[in-house]
C-alpha cells in the first residue's frame, strides 16, 4: 500500500521484516522521550537486541506489524502499527501504534492503523484492545476512526483499557 500523505509525501506501507531492526531502531530515535513514554507508558530511549528482535520476527498470523517507509528516509521507519492475537479471545487483538514525531499530523497513523485493521478482519479479529494513556489523544482518536464503537473502557490512574469493535468486523 501506497498512500500519499496529507503534506505530498509518498510512503509505503508493508508488512516488518527481520532486516528492518537497524531501520525500527533508528525509527524510534527520530521519536521524542515524549512519543516514546506515550507509545509505551513510560521512558524508553532505546529498543534492546531482544525487543528488536521481538518487534520484527512476527508470524503475520497472530501477531502482525507494518511499517511505513519512504525513499526519502531509506534508513528509518516512520512509523509502526502491530496487533497480538490473544490467546483466551481469539477474535480479539491487542493493538499498538507510533509514528515519529516529525510524520505526526499528517495521517501516517491514519494510514497505518487503517492498513492494520483491514488485516486483522482477514485474519478473523473483530475488536482491538488498546492499553492508552488518557492523554494520547491522537491514538484514541485513531481508534476510533477504524472502529464501529468503543465496546468497553476501564480508566485507572491515568491509563485505559480500551476494546473496540473493528468497523468491518
Amino acid at each position: 500500500m501506497s498512500p500519499e500523505l496529507y503534506d505530498g509525501l509518498s510512503i509505503e506501507i508493508r508488512p516488518i521484516r527481520p532486516d528492518d531492526k537497524e531501520r525500527l531502531a533508528a525509527g524510534h530515535a527520530l521519536m521524542s522521550a515524549e512519543t516514546q513514554r506515550l507509545r509505551y507508558l513510560m521512558p524508553k530511549p532505546r529498543l534492546s537486541a531482544a525487543e528488536l528482535r521481538y518487534l520484527t520476527e512476527v508470524d503475520g498470523e497472530d501477531h502482525v506489524a507494518l511499517v511505513a517507509v519512504a525513499d526519502a528516509y531509506p534508513d528509518a521507519t516512520l512509523g509502526v502499527g502491530r496487533f497480538i492475537r490473544l490467546r483466551d479471545r481469539p477474535d480479539t487483538a491487542e493493538f499498538a501504534i507510533v509514528v515519529a514525531d516529525a510524520f505526526q499530523g499528517i495521517g501516517l497513523g491514519s494510514a497505518i492503523a487503517e492498513a492494520l485493521a483491514d488485516a486483522a478482519v482477514e485474519r478473523g479479529i473483530r475488536h482491538f484492545s488498546a492499553t492508552v494513556l488518557h492523554e494520547n489523544t491522537a491514538v484514541r482518536a485513531v481508534l476510533r476512526r477504524i472502529s464501529r464503537r468503543l465496546a468497553e473502557a476501564t480508566w485507572s490512574d491515568g491509563a485505559g483499557e480500551l476494546l473496540y469493535e473493528l468497523n468491518a468486523a
